[in-house]
């Protein structure tokens, strides 16, 4: 009995060894991936695709989802949307690819009123010359034209430096002394400097005579003076005349051609009731002196409507070309001068007063 047992515990081992020396039975194989969908409904023989069963390598993973759609990240990998889109996967509406492309809009233009300012005295600076001193060979004197609405004086002075409250300092006083002298007002007036007070150019060194030197020294100004006189009632019933003094500085400088100096302006201060100003050249202003002036001439009327009279002077290139009412449409559709298509930074309007002044 001992035997039987022995064999059938000697069988049982067998028969378990035999069991565990199989491998077990493969698995059954995938099912086929679905069919790829594409956005593309046409089929190409020259794209070769690859075997059901294996993945393209170099495709990107987002091509094997539908359209519209995309996997989440792995945690191990957080990808952010990309920047155009919202958190829907929508781009804006501005960027469809099949939408209109609008312009950019022309920068901002200022609109400016200019505030009117009474000047007395006015040198027309194309007039400013040197004429040679017939009583004295070999010195020049100082000649132009001016208009003044009220009496004033007009002072010539060499060498000199702006101070304070457009106040003039002759630097070559010592040399040169300066001018003045009184006038009555009047249109077209001509002003010549007297006889024996001129400047002899072969005093001074070239260098100083042809440039604005150190510290601003000019080597001739014109300084036009206008009083204007007014009546006030004093304490004890009495008329009482003060007066406040405006001016007009004209800055220059000498030049050369073909061995004779000439003048050359540089820059007209105009100091009025305390502030100073510098004058600039506004191109398409009637002379509102002259006296066949016509608001209704051909060539005064806005470039753009060419009904309404020009008013608005646009900057920095100063040429008064547009009515007001032109003037606040262009302003919002371009930036550009009409006249000279130099770019615009600011619209000045101007109201210029062609009557006669009562």
């Amino acid at each position: 009995m001992g035997n039987i047992g022995s064999s059938s515990a000697s069988g049982n081992r067998r028969r378990h060894g035999r069991r565990r020396s199989h491998p077990p039975p493969p698995l059954p194989p995938p099912p086929p991936p679905p069919p790829e969908i594409s956005a593309n409904q046409y089929v190409f023989a020259a794209a070769t695709p690859y075997p059901a069963q294996y993945q393209n390598p170099n495709s990107h993973p987002y091509y094997h989802y539908p359209g519209g759609y995309y996997p989440p990240p792995s945690p191990a990998m957080q990808v952010p949307l990309p920047a155009p889109y919202d958190h829907h996967h929508r781009p804006p509406p501005h960027m469809y690819p099949c939408g209109p492309v609008m312009p950019p809009p022309p920068p901002y233009v200022e609109h400016q009123k200019a505030v009117t300012i009474r000047n007395d005295v006015n040198l027309k600076k194309e007039t400013l010359r040197i004429e040679p001193d017939e009583e004295n060979p070999g010195r020049f004197l100082v000649a132009f034209t001016f208009d003044a609405t009220v009496a004033g004086s007009i002072t010539v002075i060499f060498f000199v430096k702006e101070g304070e409250d457009c106040s003039l300092t002759p630097m070559k006083e010592d040399m040169l002394a300066p001018v003045t002298v009184h006038f009555e007002q009047g249109l077209g007036q001509k002003f010549r400097q007297p006889s024996g007070t001129g400047i002899d150019f072969s005093m001074f060194p070239e260098s100083e005579l042809l440039k604005v030197g150190e510290m601003e020294l000019y080597p001739i100004a014109v300084k036009a003076e206008a009083f204007r006189v007014s009546q006030n009632e004093s304490a004890d019933g009495n008329q009482e005349e003060s007066g406040a003094t405006n001016s007009q500085t004209t800055k220059a400088v000498f030049e050369k051609d073909k061995g004779e100096y000439q003048v050359r302006v540089l820059k007209q201060i105009l100091w009025v009731n305390g502030m100073r100003y510098e004058l600039q050249e506004i191109y398409g202003v009637g002379n509102s002196v002259d006296g066949d002036f016509d608001g209704n001439d051909p060539g005064k009327e806005c470039v753009i409507c060419l009904s309404e009279p020009r008013d608005t002077t646009v900057l920095p290139c100063r040429h008064m070309c547009m009515c007001s009412g032109c003037a606040k449409v262009l302003r919002f559709q371009t930036n550009r001068c009409p006249i000279c298509r130099q770019p615009v930074e600011r619209l000045l309007e101007i109201k210029v007063d062609n009557g006669s002044d009562d």
